[in-house]
């Protein structure tokens, strides 16, 4: 009898996966005739480079045959029935302000939900570019449906490039105490300051490396503005304030390395950007993913006058895969108080043959918060300049440390490090 059992559990088993399997299959042959059709004119100002970005012609009216979309009313004249796309397949282009959607995306959002007249207009003004293909795909109700499944099982991708996006944004700077901004996210993020988008399954999972001490004034401040940034960009995230105990100079570089471990520990993450907690991004299409290349993101602080200081610099915030970082050997541990770490990482990843890639000046921006200078590293140059005869030794592999304390807040998960002097010191 329990032998027939677990063969009727096997087969139900296999049946459930079959059903997955051709709901996933019905889902690329949809998301495939549909991708690349709907565009909309965001803002005059530049998306980022690899930005799926098309270019379109002149505005017509929405019921001409070369439109992008056709939209189909219920008797109502209220709630939106059916949209036909026209789907040309768009070259990339940069710089021209027209953003690529998804069409499964625009009608998950938009199929079969009331709009009342004034809703209609920007809906129709939002979508009156034209492109040049007569192509046409067919948003159905069968589509959505398996948007639907394909969504609560977890299946359906989030987009390449978020809809939801801004652009510049305004930061708020105004002190207040945690306990209100938990609130404010309370039914939103996981433990320990983890967020998961429920609408779609992220591509990127992203660990945000804070290394800290004394600025307890920032933090609450920056929590309440990158919580709400990362988020509209659809990335599965967690932010790890990892905390150097007193005593010794502050060496951010070695708390770096052991965000990176530690946090690694608690999840299979495969993007790291390591950020200083005083800089508040303030463009929301700087995305915070990792490309195939290290990417420098704080290309232009308002303290800098927004622009470059110098074209090898590596500092504020940066991006790495994890195998980027374990090919570097990580950060220098060798530089304590302020200065030289991020000169040391920009010569590890030429000498690994990564070059450093970089938003534009007007998205990659981020205003500074205020506070005290740190001390300096009187050794940060003769540092610097035998680094590359310790790039093997001096790093991920030789950081030591004690973690005195952990724990899941509900904004971030916190490490508490004591760091400690190699032995050749």
């Amino acid at each position: 009898m329990a032998g027939c059992s677990k063969a009727h559990a096997f087969k139900a088993a296999l049946f459930v996966c079959f059903l997955l399997l051709l709901l996933n299959i019905l889902n690329s042959h949809l998301d495939a005739r549909s991708k690349e059709s709907f565009s909309f004119s965001h803002s005059s100002h530049h998306w980022p480079k690899g930005a799926r970005i098309g270019s379109a012609s002149s505005p017509q009216s929405h019921n001409n045959s070369n439109n992008i979309y056709t939209l189909v009313w219920n008797a109502d004249n209220t709630s939106l029935r059916n949209i036909t796309f026209h789907s040309p397949l768009i070259s990339s282009q940069a710089n021209n302000g027209i953003l690529l959607i998804d069409s499964s995306d625009f009608k998950r959002k938009f199929h079969n939900h009331k709009l009342n007249p004034q809703n209609q207009t920007q809906l129709m003004n939002a979508t009156k570019h034209t492109t040049t293909s007569p192509e046409a795909v067919e948003v159905t109700t069968k589509s959505g449906l398996i948007d639907m499944v394909m969504t609560t099982l977890g299946f359906k991708m989030c987009p390449l490039v978020p809809p939801n996006l801004d652009g510049p944004i305004e930061v708020n700077t105004t002190s207040e105490q945690m306990e209100i901004i938990e609130q404010r996210y309370q039914n939103i993020l996981l433990p320990g300051g983890w967020y998961r988008p429920k609408e779609c399954r992220a591509r990127d999972r992203v660990a945000i490396i804070v290394p800290f001490r004394d600025r307890y004034a920032h933090l609450p401040i920056f929590l309440k503005n990158l919580h709400p940034f990362l988020m509209k960009q659809q990335i599965e995230y967690g932010i790890f304030i990892v905390e150097q105990t007193n005593g010794k100079l502050f060496n951010r570089a070695a708390l770096m390395n052991v965000g990176f471990l530690e946090a690694s520990k608690l999840f299979a993450w495969d993007c790291f950007v390591f950020h200083d907690v005083d800089l508040l991004p303030l463009d929301d299409r700087n995305l915070y993913t990792c490309p195939d290349q290290p990417r420098h993101m704080s290309v232009a602080i308002d303290i800098f006058g927004y622009k470059l200081p110098y074209s090898s610099i590596f500092g504020g915030v940066s991006a790495m895969t994890k195998s980027q970082f374990n090919a570097v050997n990580g950060f220098s541990n060798s530089f304590w108080g302020w200065g030289g770490e991020d000169d040391d990482m920009s010569n590890r990843l030429k000498h690994a043959g990564f070059h450093i890639s970089r938003y534009p000046v007007n998205i990659a921006r981020y205003m500074m918060l205020n506070h005290q200078k740190e001390k300096a590293n009187p050794k940060r140059y003769e540092n610097l300049a035998n680094g590359s005869k310790k790039f093997r030794t001096d790093g991920l592999n030789s950081v030591k440390y004690d973690v005195y304390s952990s724990k899941k807040y509900k904004l971030f998960t916190w490490f508490l490090v004591e760091l400690k002097m190699p032995e050749h010191r």
